[in-house]
């Protein structure tokens, strides 16, 4: 047992109710085998010393001691096992960061998966969902943590049974570091025989290359981990399986990686470099995560930091380690952005990993998982449109209007047509909105592929790129006269009657409409939005929008099919004098929804569609 003591003054503290709902859903729901909660904490301890030996590089008061270890006391007697560090510790308020709430929400999401998982799939959810320190409530029915943060004489131990609360005092800990102490429960006895925490430390952990050393009663103390350098070792004496554990330990994900890439640079410059494409998205890591790469940067096997930028921001999913000889272990911040040496491993990095994707490309199914994964994240790189822009747009898939599943621009350009001018996109939220949208019927109805674009980056790529094969890119929202020339001869003239609908429409609609016009490539439907000249495409305009940016957005211009049905009505009834205010408002609306907004006024408008309907 620890022989650190907590001082008389107390304070108590209520969890946050996700740390609450967490615990709850791990020590209920996790039951089945448990030993997970030791790879978790390990895990912890390791980053805690990592970060100590990086912070001793410009604070002497944070050197590591002499020999640095993470120590396992197994106390059979007493029912405790003790798991201490010589990490960077904590500080009372980070104690209260770290273990009395969570900063981004995941319980939700974590109770999804539980629920809908098979039994023999659970364990896995601690790893994939970063449960972490919490994992220790499943063989504990009482945590205690004793921290001191490096370069300071302060220590706090914090006590909890994972009931709603936890305690806060001061303390005494000897040295900088954390210890952690389990009350194991009456049910976890094996985690009290040190064979079995030792096998379990050689499954998880030992490639962590921390010595971990066991201790229980007068056994002589003796290490629990190889802690070899995976990456350092010629890939034929890897076993996949290993490659796998180290994956799941760098990613905190549970599956199986789409690629692995282990390569030993040498030359001018030497590195090693293990990185990994996840075959999954951790529900911490949204789409519009911070824009950082976080591959681990190693000099000389010693983790310097995660903030290097190894890879450009649209490979911000690929997650691993680089280690190199070509840098002092002192490496500052201005260092790692100016280095000569960086930016030649980050390029040689980056050249690297396009190698693999085009690799991968050549498997459909796998490369079809990583699109539907990464696609989002990668087409970024074609709006920065450096070096890599012509590899990215030929790695890149779409839908398409006329094919299955995905297409490439190649693909594109050599279906078609001999008098097509341009590559034409329709930018939205959702394929099928998208398939089905009034503004591909005069494309349709000429035989003319339209590519389909779903994701946000998609409504601002275009712009940037250009042109591919000498051929622009067009949004179809933006070719009225594309279309009219593929059209040839079908022509249609206002009639005077036409001609006076348009300038009431125009009257009515005011400024919420730049112009009002008849056009041929509509089919089926009566009305349609267009954007206005010079102005940008629709889908920008609605993401600009959406997140409340100040980007000037010319109101559409409204195109009506003078062969429908509706619009001669009402140009009969214009003809005659008549009130078409309320038709020219539900046109505009429905035109918007056509296209994926929100009517002006929803209420107002689903009454004047029942008015509309029913006559009353």
């Amino acid at each position: 047992m620890s022989t650190e003591t907590s001082a008389p003054k107390e304070e108590q503290h209520q969890f946050s109710a996700e740390v609450e709902r967490l615990m709850d859903l791990v020590v209920h729901a996790l039951y089945s085998e448990r030993e997970i909660f030791l790879r978790e904490l390990i895990a912890n301890s390791a980053d805690a010393m990592d970060r100590r030996r990086f912070e001793a590089l410009t604070n002497e008061a944070c050197a590591l001691p002499a020999t640095p270890q993470i120590r396992l006391n197994v106390d059979k007697e007493a029912r405790l096992l003790t798991i201490s560090d010589d990490g960077v510790g904590m500080s009372k308020k980070e104690i209260i960061q770290n273990l009395g709430t969570i900063a981004r929400s995941g319980t939700r999401a974590f109770a999804k998966e539980l629920k809908e998982s098979k039994a023999e799939d659970r364990p896995n959810l601690i790893g994939q969902f970063g449960v972490g320190f919490y994992s220790a409530f499943m063989v504990a029915d009482k945590v205690e943590v004793i921290s001191r943060r490096a370069g300071t004489d302060a220590a706090w131990s914090w006590t909890s049974e994972g009931k709603g609360q936890y305690t806060l005092a001061e303390a005494t800990r000897e040295t900088a570091g954390t210890t952690i102490i389990l009350h194991i429960k009456s049910d976890a006895d094996e985690y009290l025989e040190s064979m079995r925490l030792e096998n379990i430390i050689r499954k998880w952990a030992d490639h962590i290359a921390w010595p971990i050393a066991i201790k229980q009663g007068d056994e002589e103390e003796r290490n629990a981990n190889e802690g070899t350098a995976l990456w350092r070792k010629p890939r034929s004496e890897i076993t996949d399986e290993q490659l796998e554990d180290f994956y799941r330990h760098i990613t905190h994900l549970f599956d199986k990686p789409l690629a692995t890439l282990l390569w030993h640079a040498e030359g001018v410059f030497e590195f090693t470099s293990l990185l990994f494409i996840p075959g999954m998205i951790s529900p911490f890591e949204p789409v519009d995560q911070e824009r950082k790469s976080k591959v681990r940067l190693h000099v000389r096997r010693m983790f310097i930091t995660d903030e290097a930028e190894m890879l450009p921001a649209w490979l911000r999913f690929i997650q691993g380690i680089v280690d190199t000889e070509d840098l002092p272990l002192n490496v500052s911040r201005e260092m790692l952005q100016n280095t000569p040496v960086l930016a030649r491993i980050r390029k040689a990095l980056t050249n690297r990993v396009m190698s693999e994707l085009t690799k991968l490309s050549e498997d459909e199914e796998k490369y079809k998982t990583f699109w539907n994964l990464f696609g989002a994240i990668f087409k970024e790189g074609l709006w920065e449109n450096g070096e890599h822009s012509e590899s990215i747009i030929k790695l890149s898939r779409f839908y398409s209007s006329t094919q299955e599943g995905f297409t490439t621009l190649p693909d594109y350009v050599s279906r078609m047509k001999e008098d097509q001018e341009a590559i034409y996109f329709l930018a939205g939220d959702s394929k099928d909105i998208l398939a089905s949208s009034p503004q591909l019927e005069g494309f349709k109805a000429q035989g003319i592929e339209v590519l389909l674009f779903t994701d946000a980056v998609d409504a601002f790529w275009p712009d940037r790129v250009g042109k591919y094969s000498d051929k622009p890119l067009r949004s179809i929202t933006q070719a009225k006269e594309d279309l009219e020339k593929l059209m040839g001869d079908v022509e249609h003239v206002n009639s005077e009657e036409e001609e006076g609908l348009l300038k009431s429409l125009k009257d009515i609609l005011a400024d919420k409409v730049t112009e009002v016009r008849t056009t041929q490539r509509l089919v089926d439907s009566p009305v349609i939005l267009a954007a206005s000249a010079g102005g940008p495409d629709l889908q920008m305009q609605r993401l600009m929008r959406r997140n409340d940016k100040t980007m000037p957005s010319p109101a559409p211009v409204l195109e009506l099919n003078p062969n429908h049905p509706w619009i001669k009505s009402l140009v009969l009834k214009a003809k005659d004098g008549k009130d078409i205010s309320e038709e020219a408002t539900i046109l505009l609306d429905l035109a918007r929804v056509q296209d994926g907004e929100m009517p002006v006024d929803p209420t107002l408008f689903a009454r004047r569609i029942a008015t509309a309907l029913t006559g009353k």
